[in-house]
């Protein structure tokens, strides 16, 4: 899991500071996701953007090597989301240089991109490395991904796209997402990789999550 000073992991400890202020709730059978040991419960919860449907919100970045490592079960996952849940991304930036890679994301987004594009980029960084250091770095970067050069210079350019960085970079702290790849469910529930133990005990922490959340409405 990345971090803010952009130091790995090295274990579940590092992962204890999120879970100040936040609230635990009592796991309704033993063999389901605790809080405070596969999942932390947020302090204040945020609303959901769209109201009757679950959201799950994955926090990641392009420039991540643990979202690319994440992101071939992510995308298979996904896939099994029923019409009842809201899926989306949120990119964080905390570097300057993670701002391109930021913009190319909303850009895409707003372009109506496939999910496929996304795993092409992720691709494009991690196996091919190719640079990303300024907006003309990830244009070539989304074009050799399939996006059309000139709409995605537009989108990069666009109010839109940059009103979108603007929540997004509300959206980091008001989440308490300290580290990526980092999944909420309906603004209440936070679990990652590192805390469930696992890529597949995340996202089965987080389906969990969401029948819970279903059940309670």
């Amino acid at each position: 899991m990345n971090r803010r000073n952009f130091g790995l992991a090295s274990g579940l400890p590092m992962l204890l500071p999120l879970l100040t202020g936040l609230t635990p709730i009592t796991a309704s059978a033993a063999n389901e996701p605790q809080a405070g040991k596969d999942y932390a419960v947020l302090a204040k919860p945020v609303a959901p953007a769209l109201a009757g449907k679950v959201e799950v919100i994955e926090f990641f970045g392009y420039w991540c090597p643990h979202c690319n490592h994440l992101e071939p079960k992510l995308q298979a996952w996904i896939k099994t989301l029923p019409p009842t849940v809201n899926f989306r991304r949120v990119p964080v930036s905390w570097s300057p240089a993670h701002a391109p890679l930021q913009k190319l994301y909303f850009a895409l987004e707003q372009m109506g991109a496939p999910e496929a594009v996304h795993a092409k980029v992720f691709s494009g960084l991690h196996v091919d490395r190719k640079p990303a250091a300024s907006d003309a770095d990830v244009i070539a970067l989304g074009q050799a991904a399939g996006a059309d050069k000139d709409k995605l210079t537009q989108a990069m350019a666009s109010f839109t796209v940059a009103n979108k960085v603007r929540q997004a970079q509300t959206s980091t702290p008001a989440y308490q997402i300290e580290g990526v790849p980092t999944l909420v469910v309906d603004g209440k529930y936070l679990t990652s990789p590192e805390l469930a133990k696992g890529e597949d005990q995340a996202l089965a922490v987080v389906s969990a999550l969401i029948k819970q959340s279903r059940a309670a409405r």
